[in-house]
């Protein structure tokens, strides 16, 4: 059964930080571009950060220089370390699994119909 689990999310003031971890069973990640997604209350599920099979990242515009993405591929796992949190960034964060090809650029990873497989999401609020 292919599945993601995140893990990670929770409480954090303004300037802090926290990581974020999506797990995947079922299937390897190694030959896919996984990416983050997060929505607020309200508003449309967006593209936060993606990285491709051969490392290649690619960032929203309001997270570059705050977020890093990264892949552990002998854990089946990516992480999203979130440095210099804002109000602005509190929302479920998902993450989702779909072909490097088709997800390549910073316009690209943000189309979500190209998305084969995604997690549950996990909570982040940036409150004080």
């Amino acid at each position: 059964q292919v599945q993601f689990v995140e893990s990670g999310g929770g409480l954090v003031q303004p300037g802090g930080s926290l990581r974020v971890s999506c797990a995947a069973s079922g299937f390897t990640l190694d030959y896919y571009a996984i990416s983050w997604f997060r929505q607020a209350p309200g508003k449309e599920r967006e593209g936060v950060s993606c990285i491709t099979n051969d490392g290649s990242t690619y960032y929203a515009d309001s997270v570059k220089g705050r977020f890093t993405i990264s892949r552990d591929n002998a854990k089946n796992t990516v992480y999203l370390q979130m440095n210099s949190l804002k109000p602005e960034d509190t929302a479920v964060y998902y993450c989702a699994a779909a072909n490097s090809d088709y997800v390549r650029g910073n316009s690209a990873f943000k189309n979500m119909y190209e998305y084969k497989y995604w997690g549950q999401g996990t909570q982040v609020t940036v409150s004080s």
